[in-house]
């Protein structure tokens, strides 16, 4: 399938207006294939005729007219047919297809529920995916008004944009949307198990399919709460009243993504609908979803970018709404302590690998080059970027210049020009200078503190400064209570970098920590002082935000080999057992088995580092025997489970069904507990089975296959090699799961084979299979634990000889770049 260029786009945008699209799908014709056809009606510029294309990647084209004239179908290449010789004025383009339906996430994506065997099909059409769909003029910047139907099988119900009204034999009606982006249309039909309510006139809805009705209805009201208290804050944030005729979130099966803005259709991927026991922060993270869609609804919907190349000014606004209009409007206070230990690392990792790229790139060639924005860089940093406009700016400002940006471009395309034109009319501050430094550039600016001694025994501090952005930030300063050495607040200071004078502190803190609060965007050093400070007295520290600042802090300095990656587990170790917060016991856990564990300690060592764990999950376990922390406990027999290096006492667990004391092993726990069994030796395919049988949904699918994968047999691993890169059977979360299983570090004998391998098999796949398969293959079935410098050489061989397509490629590039880190960190 071709890319689309952005010459290609500014051209067609130029040459054509789209004013309507009539859409009519069946989804009555089989397993395979469904019926799509499409009429639309557009008007072409100028006083000469012209050339242009419309696209669409049928099973079959049966039929294209226009204006009542048939075209040639052999002219269709490469998901584009010719429109030739249009003359300036109105024309009709009729498009009679039958379309392949999805297993991988893409287009019409259709699953078929083991638990009950009932049938449910979704769209997905970001960037590129239209076409899978229906036929169309697929680019953001040529909106157009939608009319939909869709005839679906006795028993379905069908979701769109728009309230859906039933015609009768199975024919659904969506209401006519306003001008939308083709990448936003939205259907999602089944027998869908929905909960329906009003608030404010509007209908709101939530659908999931219908073995997860027990799980939806238990959450109702919760998903409910969030939905309208963020619905009203953004009410009193916008101007612009909501721009759409109801609000429906439909939980999917088999999603690639978090969720998806369509408007008045929020697709979210379905394990938000818990079947098991979840912590707060997990609430929590759902909710930050539900405020993330939502504000897509103007930053997107509303006002959407003329162009890929502006993506964040989508996602960076969403991700920092969402956690702002969380903490403003809900019972989650500490969205920020979650976004600094858990999401922002996101960010920080992209932005120091060879892809990173600015916030806002001056341009992005194609379509292709514009899917793997969508990363740390697009989401966390952008946010992070966001906060501290705030902070300079001042959120008075803020909001006015957003107001006058939806007024300005409502229900059309707008551009990072517009967007800062539309702050600068509100402010004296020099946003378009802002704007240059924080998001035409990359890389981490990092924060160092010098401490100097006067002779009235106060003390001064200097900030030296690696990077090129303004930063203001908030300088903490803490002192030790006697006599127990607990870590005290002194005061918080603000502070400007570059300075122009240092700062007068008094008194020499015991600790001094830059950019308290975490409101800009940077790596931050200790002084030596300081630095003793927080290994002795870290969890003492009263707030959750400044210890989550901390340890931010430490995992950078691990990364960047200038702390041993030991002394952040003796750290861990030390200070996590007393941690409240769970957002950061989770982060810590995650990071310390994941990346130092897993991968910075070498394998001699990893023993040493898994026994610390266990026995800091030990520590956990017993203090919160008194039911009074049950999100901790769950926490940490999770990370119990994942670093347990011996199968007795998690074969105990699996057993009696319960850990001792709580929590009991529910359907997550189990298939967790028997995969880290797997991967020890401890269990058989027999077992596996019987744990399938037990737990046949989709989720006990999942868990099979990773278990099988995991099992440390030559057989197995073959099997699941195959199922991966042979077959091509396996969809996109079975793809996901077998390949979490396969590679295990307690396995690099038995694997080694296969991570020569995978530069030959990977690519292929991702030729066959696509986009999102590819992005699976290089993000989860890629052989990092394969800790070689070898494997540095075969990649960039790879690279360049066997030219993977886009998606891979870059997947390929940053595991290659933290591979190479991983061999600095182990170096040093």
């Amino acid at each position: 399938m071709s890319v689309l260029t952005r010459d290609e786009a500014q051209t067609r945008a130029r040459l054509l207006d789209v004013h309507r699209y009539e859409i009519a799908l069946d989804l009555t014709r089989g397993d395979e294939t469904f019926d799509s056809r499409t009429l639309i009606q557009f008007t072409v510029r100028g006083d000469q005729a012209a050339d242009t294309f419309v696209e669409f990647k049928p099973a079959e084209l049966r039929s294209a007219t226009l204006d009542g004239a048939p075209l040639d179908p052999t002219t269709l290449t490469d998901n584009r047919l010719p429109l030739k010789d249009l003359t300036p004025g109105p024309h009709e383009l009729r498009v009679d297809v039958a379309m392949h339906y999805s297993r991988t996430g893409e287009g019409m994506h259709r699953f078929t529920d083991p638990t009950d065997g009932e049938t449910y099909a979704y769209t997905q059409l970001f960037m590129h995916d239209v076409q899978r769909v229906f036929a169309a003029f697929d680019q953001p910047d040529l909106k157009a008004v939608f009319d939909l139907t869709v005839t679906a099988p006795d028993g379905w119900s069908v979701l769109a944009n728009g309230i859906t009204t039933h015609q009768g034999d199975g024919t659904w009606r969506a209401a006519t949307t306003p001008p939308l982006s083709t990448y936003l249309i939205a259907v999602a039909a089944g027998p869908w198990h929905s909960v329906r309510t009003e608030h404010r006139g509007l209908p709101f809805g939530i659908h999931c399919r219908r073995s997860l009705a027990p799980h939806l209805d238990a959450d109702a009201d919760e998903l409910f709460e969030i939905t309208r208290q963020c619905y009203d804050r953004y009410h009193e944030k916008f101007q612009e009243p909501y721009p759409f005729d109801s609000y429906d979130q439909a939980f999917v099966p088999e999603f690639n993504s978090g969720a998806m803005e369509n408007p008045g259709l929020v697709t979210f991927r379905d394990e938000f609908v818990y079947r098991s026991a979840v912590t707060d922060t997990e609430r929590q993270t759902r909710a930050m979803v539900i405020a993330h869609e939502m504000a897509h609804m103007w930053f997107g919907d509303l006002v959407t970018l003329r162009w890929w190349d502006d993506i964040w000014l989508n996602e960076s606004f969403a991700e920092y709404m969402g956690y702002q209009t969380l903490t403003e409007a809900t019972r989650f206070t500490d969205t920020w302590t979650d976004f600094a230990v858990a999401r922002k690392s996101w960010g920080y990792d992209a932005d120091q690998r060879v892809s990173t790229h600015p916030v806002a790139p001056e341009a992005v060639e194609d379509t292709a080059a514009a899917l793997l924005n969508f990363d740390g860089i697009s989401y966390a940093k952008g946010a992070s970027a966001l906060r501290q406009l705030v902070a300079w700016l001042g959120e008075k400002d803020f909001l006015a210049g957003i107001n006058t940006h939806f007024a300005r471009h409502r229900f059309g395309n707008a551009a990072l020009a517009d967007f800062i034109d539309s702050l600068a009319s509100v402010t004296d501050r020099d946003v378009h200078a802002w704007a240059d430094a924080w998001l035409r550039t990359t890389g981490v600016d990092t924060l160092t503190p010098r401490l100097t001694q006067t002779p009235d025994g106060t003390s001064t501090l200097t900030v030296e400064h690696h990077g090129s952005r303004p930063h203001r930030i908030t300088v903490g300063l803490y002192d030790h209570h006697l006599p127990d050495g607990a870590l005290t607040p002194r005061e918080r200071l603000d502070l400007d970098i570059p300075q122009t004078a240092p700062l007068r502190l008094g008194k020499r803190p015991a600790l001094l920590l830059l950019n308290d609060g975490d409101l800009t965007y940077a790596k931050i050093r200790f002084d030596p002082d300081s630095f003793t400070a927080v290994r002795e007295a870290l969890s003492t520290l009263p707030d959750p935000l400044t210890r989550a600042v901390i340890w931010n802090a430490l995992r950078d300095a691990v990364r960047d080999g200038d702390l041993p990656a030991t002394t952040y587990l003796e750290t861990a170790r030390t200070h996590l057992p007393h941690e409240s917060d769970l957002a950061v016991v989770d982060a810590v856990l995650a990071f310390a088995r994941a990346h130092i564990a897993d991968r910075y300690l070498t394998p001699d060592q990893r023993p040493a580092a898994l026994a610390t764990l266990t026995d800091l999950c030990r520590d956990l376990i017993r203090r919160t025997e008194d039911g009074s922390h049950p999100g901790l406990r769950l926490i940490a027999v999770r990370h119990f489970i994942d670093a347990a290096a011996h199968p007795d006492t998690l074969a105990a667990w699996l057993a009696d069904g319960t850990v001792p004391g709580g929590p009991e092993l529910d359907p997550e726990l189990r298939w967790r507990t028997l995969a880290r069994l797997a991967v020890l030796g401890a269990v058989d395919e027999t077992a596996i089975a019987e744990e399938l049988e037990r737990d046949p949904s989709a989720t006990g699918q999942e868990g099979a296959a990773r278990c099988r994968a995991a099992l440390p047999d030559p057989a197995s691993k073959q099997r699941a090699w195959d199922a991966m890169f042979t077959t091509d059977d396996l969809s996109n979360y079975l793809f996901t799961a077998t390949a979490e299983g396969f590679w295990q570090p307690e396995q690099a004998e038995l694997l080694g084979a296969y991570a020569d391998r995978y530069w030959a098999d990977a690519p292929a796949l991702a030729a066959r299979r696509g986009p999102a398969m590819a992005a699976a293959a290089g993000r989860w079935a890629f052989p990092r634990h394969a800790i070689r410098p070898d494997m540095l050489r075969q990649g960039e061989q790879c690279l360049s000889e066997a030219d993977p397509i886009p998606a891979l490629r870059r997947r390929l590039i940053d595991e290659l770049d933290d591979l190479a880190r991983v061999l600095r960190v182990r170096e040093a």
